[in-house]
Parts: structure tokens; C-alpha cells; sequence
């Protein structure tokens, strides 16, 4: 599929869950992902389109309806030997969660050793519950998504639109019933957070701009997962581009009582009905600020 082709979000017309390709230009063809090589399926300056589960990446983790999917790049014959960047297909991963959107997802199954007896299936529609960056099993560090299953698609219009229940790709497993839970972000406020700034980033005051609209991330000081359990207010959030957002979640700057940046040089631009909790800026401070 030629890359000019325009950003594919959500389900697709008459391919279902289920649906098996004899190889990756089959899956390609079919419009689901727009590579035939590479893993994350997206188009430079947006949200990414679709995954491929292929057990290429030590550190993946596929449980069916959640996955833990490693991103691209410092990959070399399934073993990790060089920390990732937030860039590229990871970059647009980063874009996913924080837009909500919906990624296709694609399982590589095989059945046999022999590998003239693989296929894919088209898994469905998946939401990135959680981001992180961290240390892999093998030192290195690596950008992880969190993605679970989507019963609907987010884009679709709701009258009339059902979804299929994925069919089983493995064999028959024992199943055991379970509960989970899973944050839920309001994204009315990260919206509000950006728009307060038009997009700009508190810190550098860069402004991302691309052919739709301006691109800027809401950063929580204390974080809303398990084990900080942040609030998600908007006293609690800041407007910042993909890099000092990043800087923020590993702890290299933070703030002190007067939002005065730590770790960093510069100011910290506040508007006036932007109203900051010293409570949470302590907590990111004393928490996961880890100065040089």
C-alpha cells in the first residue's frame, strides 16, 4: 500500500476479527496495516493505525484481550541491545494513548515449527491503557504499551454497528473468570490543558504543528496508575511537547513550591486560571525526581 494513502483509524469494511492472511502482503493489501516489514503502521505526525504480534521483541507480553507490546528500534535478532527513542512508530503509539484512539491488532500465529504453516489473524481493535519507559530484561531501556481489547469501535457511528467476538487462534486453553480494572482518563481536561496553552509546551514553548491540527501532550506531576494514584484533575496537569513530557516521566526536571523548574533551566509558563497544586509538584518532586 503506498504511503501517500491518508491516516486509517478504527475498523475496517467486511474484515472482521478472526479473519486469517496467508502472509504480511495479504494483511497489507487488505488495508489493515500499511507495511509489510515493520511492526507499528503509521503515518508521521499522527496516531498509529495498527501493530504486528510477531514474538520479535523479548520484552512482549500477549495475553489475548491485554497485551504489553514492546516498541521499535535497538532490536537485533529478538534480543534488545540498544535503549529506544521516542520516535517513529513509538512516537505514534505515545500519540494513540494519549488521543484514545483505536489500533488494529495483528497476531503472527504458528501453529508448527515449519514455517510455511504461519499465517495472521486480524485480532481486533485495542486501546493503550498505559505508557512507560523503562529498563528491559536486557538492561536496555524500552518503550512499552499497555493495550486491551476494545468490545466496540470508539469511531464507529453507533447505530447499527455491531462487533464480532474474536474466534479462538490457539488451541483450547482452560479459562477461569476474572474481573479487571482500568483507568479511565478524562480527556475533556487534557483537551482544556492544551487548548489553555494553544498547544504550546510550558516549558520550551515549542509548538508541534502538522496538516490537521497542533499536536501537544497533558502531563500528569503525579501520575493517575498504580503506584502513584494521582488525581485527574486539571490542577494536576501540565501542557508539554513529547520530549518534556518524557524528561518529566523519568524524573530528570520537576518543580518546586513556586513552579520553579528543578533539573533544568528555564521558566515555567503559568497562565492565571491555570491553578497548580503544590501538593502534587511536592509529590513528583520527592517521588520520582531524580536529580544529576
Amino acid at each position: 500500500m503506498p504511503r501517500s494513502n491518508p491516516i486509517s483509524l478504527g475498523a475496517l469494511p467486511n474484515i472482521a476479527p478472526g479473519h486469517e492472511f496467508m502472509n504480511r502482503r495479504e494483511v497489507q493489501a487488505a488495508g489493515l496495516h500499511r507495511d509489510w516489514i515493520k511492526g507499528i503502521s503509521a503515518l508521521n505526525g499522527f496516531p498509529a493505525e495498527a501493530i504486528v504480534l510477531s514474538g520479535g521483541y523479548e520484552d512482549d507480553w500477549d495475553a489475548g484481550g491485554t497485551i504489553l507490546y514492546t516498541g521499535e528500534g535497538g532490536n537485533l535478532a529478538g534480543r534488545q541491545v540498544a535503549d529506544q527513542t521516542l520516535t517513529g512508530g513509538n512516537l505514534a503509539l505515545h500519540r494513540s494513548f494519549e488521543q484514545q484512539t483505536p489500533v488494529r491488532v495483528i497476531r503472527q500465529i504458528r501453529p508448527a515449527k515449519a514455517r510455511s504453516s504461519w499465517y495472521y489473524a486480524y485480532a481486533g481493535l485495542y486501546k493503550i491503557e498505559r505508557c512507560s519507559f523503562e529498563r528491559g530484561r536486557s538492561g536496555f531501556m524500552i518503550w512499552r504499551f499497555l493495550l486491551e481489547q476494545c468490545l466496540t469501535d470508539p469511531l464507529a457511528k453507533p447505530a447499527g454497528f455491531e462487533v464480532q467476538e474474536p474466534v479462538a487462534m490457539y488451541q483450547p486453553a482452560p479459562r477461569v473468570t476474572v474481573s479487571s480494572s482500568r483507568l479511565v482518563r478524562d480527556t475533556s481536561l487534557m483537551q482544556r490543558v492544551k487548548q489553555l496553552y494553544d498547544f504550546h509546551c510550558q516549558v520550551c514553548l515549542q509548538r508541534l504543528a502538522n496538516p490537521v491540527r497542533p499536536y501537544a501532550e497533558a502531563a500528569h506531576l503525579q501520575p493517575l496508575g498504580a503506584p502513584h494514584h494521582g488525581p485527574d484533575t486539571l490542577d494536576n496537569l501540565l501542557c508539554l511537547c513529547p520530549n518534556h513530557h518524557v524528561l518529566l516521566d523519568m524524573g530528570a526536571w520537576s518543580l518546586d513550591d513556586h513552579f520553579q523548574l528543578k533539573g533544568i533551566s528555564g521558566t515555567l509558563q503559568i497562565r492565571p486560571s491555570h491553578c497548580l497544586s503544590v501538593e502534587w509538584a511536592r509529590y513528583h518532586r520527592r517521588t520520582i525526581y531524580q536529580p544529576a
